[in-house]
Formats: structure tokens, sequence, C-alpha cells
């Protein structure tokens, strides 16, 4: 194996994050992305001083989940000579699920007030 042949085959620094992440708190990635989604939402609506009802809190996860889907293209097509597009989609919307949900219900129900 030539030097080239190893690096290609070698986690990128990306990829060596996430799978130590993975490996520190025993969780799933789609686990990881949910609580991250959820911290991102809640962290957002304290540092911005919004509720949760309106949408800046939402797109800050929109945001952090955009950035990590353009980490993985990248690190997708460096290492792999294309973009798991589905994959990437998938990310953001386990990012995207419990935040969205939890705004609607307490924007237009009264379960939480």
């Amino acid at each position: 194996m030539n030097r080239n042949t190893k690096a290609a085959m070698a986690p990128s620094t990306v990829q060596s994050a996430k799978l130590h992440l993975v490996a520190i708190t025993g969780l799933s990635q789609d686990a990881l992305h949910l609580y991250v989604g959820l911290g991102v939402w809640l962290l957002a609506a304290m540092l911005f001083r919004k509720s949760v009802k309106t949408r800046v809190p939402l797109f800050a996860v929109l945001a952090v989940a955009a950035i990590g889907g353009a980490f993985d293209a990248w690190d997708d097509i460096s290492s792999l000579g294309h973009w798991r597009v589905q994959a990437s989609l998938h990310d953001v919307l386990n990012m995207m699920f419990w935040p969205t949900f939890l705004c609607l219900l307490v924007r237009y129900t009264k379960v939480v007030r």
C-alpha cells in the first residue's frame, strides 16, 4: 500500500471526532443528532433571549445542521468521491425533528403553558 492509499482509508478528522463522540457517550449517531438538536434549540433560545415558540431557535438548529451537512458533504466527496445526500438529509431531519415538534406543540396547543 502506498501513502495515498493509506490516507484515503484513514477516517477524516470529522469522522474521527464523530466516532470518538459515539464511543465516549455510548449513543448512536442518530441519538446524538437528536440530543444536539434539542441542545442547540434550548441554548439558542437562552442566548438570543427568545421564546422556544419563535422561529429563531429553530433557525439556529437548522444552521448547525446545515454546517454539519456541509462538513459531511466535504468529507464524503474527499473520501468517497461522491456526496451521500440521503445520509445528510437523514441527519438534518434527526436534528430538526424534536425542536420543530416541540415548538409547534408549545405554539399551537395548550399542552405546555
